[in-house]
């Protein structure tokens, strides 16, 4: 009990207020959904969101923190689908074994991607992994006695639960806020860490965490991996959830989409993130009665808020550098970086 006391208060306290506030208000938006919309349209798109939360969170770790970009972040959502479908439809295994066997297989191939591909920089790293991302689609499609290729996987059962199925959307709807908030906690602990404080030093200035001792593409890949980890998570839900999965889920522009999640709420914002991925996701159903205009509205509405706020909706916090050594960021005895307010012009 004391242990778990203590683990919550640590947790409180590397949250800041702002941030506190919004968690809150999450936490009783998500209590009283189900009480406030019987309507099962409603929890679906719920549950949409809270995929691509998991996704894009896995994503920020990678893109926000590491500073790599990744265009290829389908490739991980439709492996982990895939691997889950498939271990339990062909070998009967139960779905809490397929979930986390679904992030390990994801994980293994971001340790393939990332031990080749780490070295590379900027353009040549975006342009390698959205050639992964089109590899594992066509594998997808092509490999038919596996995959059943472009007919897809239908049937896949939902969890069961000492012989009884989970198949409610309730069921699937709390299951899911159970996993935004286990992958939101993780990557709180996860950035304010020793490999969180080397992931920042590494993105502010590659050569001068080299110079520090930092082992920078070692970290890199372990960011990729645990990233591409939460990535397999959200596919093994997902394909379980929708009961029918086919290559053309996890194309090239899911990837694109999960970017504009991490991009528009604020890269290294917890909370933009959250906001980006629920935004992205209902704006399409808001803008559904604009028809054929829909997607032309939706575009000029990511265009203005990049125009406006190019740093992302939370991206606004300033950073002041604190004096980086080795101790520091190795060891943790002090914050790589501490918030500030943006000083008063004049």
């Amino acid at each position: 009990m004391n242990m778990s006391k203590s683990l919550l208060t640590s947790i409180l306290r590397r949250i800041d207020e702002k941030e506190k506030s919004l968690y809150l208000l999450l936490l009783i938006a998500v209590a009283i959904l189900p009480l406030a919309s019987q309507s099962d349209y409603v929890l679906r798109i719920a549950t949409l969101c809270g995929i691509y939360i998991v996704l894009a969170l896995g994503l920020n770790l990678v893109t926000g923190y590491a500073g790599q970009m990744c265009l290829g972040w389908a490739a991980f959502y439709g492996i982990g689908a895939y691997t889950s479908a498939l271990l339990v439809m062909r070998l009967h295994a139960s779905f809490w074994l397929a979930l986390p066997a679904a992030g390990l297989m994801a994980a293994f191939f971001g340790l393939l991607l990332g031990i080749p591909t780490m070295r590379l920089k900027n353009t040549y790293l975006a342009i390698t992994t959205l050639g992964f991302g089109e590899i594992v689609r066509l594998i997808l499609l092509n490999w038919t006695d596996l995959t059943r290729g472009s007919m897809g996987l239908p049937g896949i059962p939902s969890p069961s639960f000492f012989g009884i199925d989970l198949d409610g959307k309730l069921f699937y709807y709390y299951f899911i806020v159970v996993l935004v908030i286990v992958t939101l906690v993780t990557m709180a602990r996860l950035v304010d860490s020793r490999l969180g404080r080397a992931l920042q030093a590494i993105r502010e200035d590659e050569l001068a965490a080299k110079s520090m001792g930092i082992d920078t593409t070692r970290y890199k890949i372990v960011a990729f991996a645990i990233g591409a980890f939460f990535a397999g998570i959200a596919g093994s839900f997902f394909a379980h959830y929708s009961a029918y999965i086919d290559p053309h889920n996890f194309a090239f522009g899911e990837s694109i989409a999960v970017l504009s999640m991490v991009i528009l709420g604020g890269m290294r914002s917890l909370p933009g993130v959250v906001f980006g991925a629920v935004v992205l996701t209902l704006l399409p159903e808001v803008l559904r009665e604009a028809a054929e205009y829909r997607m032309i509205v939706f575009g000029g509405i990511l265009m203005l808020t990049m125009l406006l706020r190019p740093q992302g909706i939370f991206g606004g916090v300033q950073r002041k550098k604190v004096s980086l050594t080795p101790e520091a960021v190795g060891q943790g005895k002090q914050p790589l970086y501490q918030n500030r307010l943006p000083e008063k012009a004049g």
